[in-house]
C-alpha cells in the first residue's frame, strides 16, 4: 500500500511542478462553481481599469476599491476610462473617486463609554456592527442576504464565515437568539444560492470558502432550541457537505478540494480561481512577480486566505517566508477535524439513512486513522500537518493541534500530551500563542486569535485538563480587559507573548470592532463562572 501511495505522489509532484506562467498584468475571468455566471466580479465587470486601479495603489488598501460602490452602469464607467486614459492630464485617482463611492469602515465613530464595563461594552456593540438585510444595486460586490447578520467590524463590512461561529457564541451569551437564526438562515441562503457558503457575501470571495463551521452553528443553535433545529438545516448542511467532498477519489490526483490518500479521502483548503485576490491584487501580483510563481502561487495564496490563517508559517515549505508556500500541498489537521465534526452533525441530521450514516462513518474513521497514522508525532506529543507532496509531516507546531480534541477524536494518552506541550510551549501571559514561529505572519507569534483560544479550552475542558484550560481563559479574558482599559476598544488579534504591545503582521491594520474577540470573551467569560 505505501508503494502504491509513493507512486501516487511522483504522479501528483510531477503535476506541481510543470510548466506555469507568469502572473497577469491585466486580470483574468475568475473561475466560478456552476450555475454562478450571473455573478459578476469586479475584475469582470472592469476589465483593464481594475488592474490599473489595484496595481496603482489609488487606495491603500486593495479591498476599498473592490468594495466600492459604482455610481453608474460598469458598462457606462469602463466607456469613458477608455476614452479618457491617454487624454493629456488624466489622473486616474480623480477618474475613480467621480464614478465610485467609497465604503465606510464598520464602528470606527463609535465612542466607547468610559464608564462601562468590558461586558456591557461588547453588548452595546451587536447594533452597531449589525448590518440590516441586504438590498443593493447592480454597482456593488455584495452579495445580498435576506436576513440581519453580524459583521466583524472595521475593513470587514461583510458577513464573515468563520467569524460567524464565534461571534455567535457571544450573542447567544447576549440573548440574542434572533440574529443567530438570521445568520444561519443567511447561510443556508448561499449554500443553495452559490452552492458552498463563500469566505464572504461579496463577489469576489466566491471561489472559495473558510473554515467549516455551520455545522458547529446548527449545533450551537440547536442547543438553544432543540433538534428540530437539525431538521431545518440538515440539508443545507448535506451540501456543503458535498462541496467539500467534490470530485473524492482515493485513487486519483487531488480534485478541488480532495486528495486521495492510501488510507481513504482526506481534505485541504484550495481556492478555484488562479489569479491574484482580487481584495488583495497588488499584494498577490508583485508577490507573485518577484519569484516567478505562477498560477500555482496564486493558487496556493487564494487557499491560504480560504484556511483563515492567511497567513501563516504552516503553509510555508521553509516555515519562514511567504515566497515558499504551498498550501495546496498540505492536509491540514484542522480542516479534517472540522469535517468530522460536520460529518458527526450529519449523522443526527440523517438517522433514517442507513446508507448514509454508513459512508458518513466510513468517512470519520479514515479521518481519525489518518490523524494518528500520518499526523500524529507521538515523541513529542502534538499533531502536526501532512504535505501529501513531500509525503512527510510539515514542521510547524501550531494550535491546530487542539481541534482533534476539540471534536473527540484522540484518546485520552494522545490529549494528556497535547496539554502537556501546549502548557510547556504555547501557553503565554495573555493566552496561547497561534504557532511558535516569529515570523512577522499574523497567524504566528506572537499573536493569539480569539478563535483558537475557543477551541483551545474547550478542546482541553473536554478531556478533563480543566486547571489548563481555566488558566488560558483567564489569562486571554484578563488580556482582553487590559487592552479595553487602555484603548476602549476591542481587537480582531491580541499579542499575548507580551501584554504591553499590540499585534502585529498581515496586509492591513489591526482592526477594532470586533465580532469574533467580543463573542469568545463573553462566552469565556461565562465559562469562567461556571463552578
Amino acid at each position: 500500500m505505501r508503494i502504491i501511495f509513493l507512486c501516487l505522489l511522483i504522479l501528483m509532484t510531477a503535476c506541481k511542478n510543470g510548466p506555469e506562467t507568469q502572473g497577469p498584468a491585466a486580470p483574468e475571468l475568475q473561475a466560478v462553481p456552476a450555475g454562478l455566471a450571473d455573478i459578476k466580479t469586479p475584475d469582470q465587470l472592469l476589465g483593464e481599469l481594475f488592474a490599473e486601479v489595484q496595481l496603482a495603489g489609488v487606495f491603500e488598501d486593495s479591498k476599498t476599491f473592490v468594495d466600492c460602490t459604482a455610481r453608474f452602469p460598469y458598462d457606462t464607467i469602463t466607456a469613458r476610462y477608455a476614452a479618457r486614459k491617454d487624454t493629456p492630464g488624466f489622473d486616474l485617482t480623480t477618474f475613480v473617486l467621480e464614478h465610485f463611492d467609497t465604503p465606510p469602515l464598520v464602528s470606527s465613530d463609535f465612542t466607547s463609554d468610559p464608564d462601562r464595563s468590558a461586558e456591557a461594552h461588547v453588548k452595546a456593540l451587536w447594533p452597531v456592527l449589525m448590518r440590516a438585510s441586504d438590498s443593493v444595486g447592480a454597482g456593488s460586490s455584495l452579495i445580498p442576504l435576506p436576513e440581519p447578520y453580524i459583521v466583524p467590524g472595521g475593513r470587514f463590512r461583510e458577513v464573515y464565515y468563520w467569524d460567524s461561529y464565534f461571534t455567535m457564541l457571544g450573542l447567544v451569551e447576549s440573548g440574542e437568539l434572533g440574529i443567530v437564526e438570521d445568520m444561519l438562515d443567511n447561510f443556508a441562503h448561499l449554500v443553495h444560492r452559490v452552492g458552498h457558503i463563500p469566505n464572504g457575501n461579496r463577489s469576489y470571495y466566491i471561489t472559495r470558502s473558510q473554515p467549516p463551521f455551520f455545522a458547529q452553528m446548527v449545533a450551537l443553535l440547536a442547543e438553544q432550541r432543540g433538534d428540530s433545529t437539525y431538521l431545518k438545516y440538515r440539508d443545507a448542511l448535506r451540501k456543503e457537505y458535498d462541496f467539500w467532498m467534490e470530485g473524492g477519489d482515493p485513487g486519483s490526483s487531488p480534485v478541488l478540494h480532495c486528495v486521495g490518500t492510501p488510507l481513504g479521502i482526506m481534505n485541504r483548503y484550495f481556492d478555484r480561481g488562479e489569479s491574484p485576490r482580487q481584495e488583495s491584487y497588488r499584494e498577490d501580483y508583485r508577490q507573485v512577480m518577484a519569484v516567478n510563481g505562477g498560477t500555482k502561487m496564486y493558487s496556493d495564496l487564494r487557499s491560504g486566505a480560504e484556511s483563515g490563517w492567511d497567513y501563516s508559517s504552516r503553509w510555508f515549505a521553509d516555515a519562514k517566508t511567504m515566497e515558499t508556500i504551498e498550501t495546496t500541498d498540505i492536509i491540514p489537521v484542522d480542516l479534517n477535524a472540522l469535517l468530522y465534526g460536520m460529518e458527526t452533525i450529519l449523522l443526527k441530521c440523517f438517522e433514517e439513512d442507513p446508507a448514509y450514516v454508513a459512508a458518513l462513518r466510513t468517512q470519520m474513521e479514515v479521518r481519525k486513522d489518518f490523524l494518528d497514522q500520518y499526523c500524529w508525532n507521538a515523541k513529542e506529543g502534538v499533531y502536526l500537518d501532512y504535505n501529501w507532496v513531500d509525503q512527510q509531516p510539515g514542521p510547524v507546531k501550531s494550535l491546530a493541534m487542539v481541534y482533534p480534541l476539540y471534536f473527540g477524536m484522540s484518546s485520552q494518552e494522545q490529549a494528556d500530551k497535547v496539554a502537556g506541550f501546549v502548557e510547556r510551549h504555547f501557553l503565554k501571559p495573555g493566552g496561547v500563542v497561534t504557532t511558535l514561529n516569529h515570523t512577522g505572519q499574523q497567524w504566528d507569534a506572537p499573536n493569539g486569535w480569539a478563535p483558537l483560544q475557543w477551541m483551545a479550552v474547550m478542546g482541553l475542558e473536554r478531556y478533563g485538563h480543566t486547571k489548563l484550560a481555566r488558566t488560558i481563559a483567564e489569562r486571554w479574558v484578563a488580556l482582553n480587559e487590559r487592552v479595553y482599559a487602555n484603548t476602549g476598544k476591542f481587537v480582531e488579534k491580541y499579542n499575548v507573548e507580551d501584554m504591553s504591545l499590540q499585534a502585529g503582521g498581515g496586509e492591513y491594520p489591526v482592526q477594532d470592532g470586533f465580532g469574533w474577540s467580543n463573542g469568545v470573551y463573553l462566552a469565556l467569560k461565562a465559562y469562567l463562572e461556571t463552578p
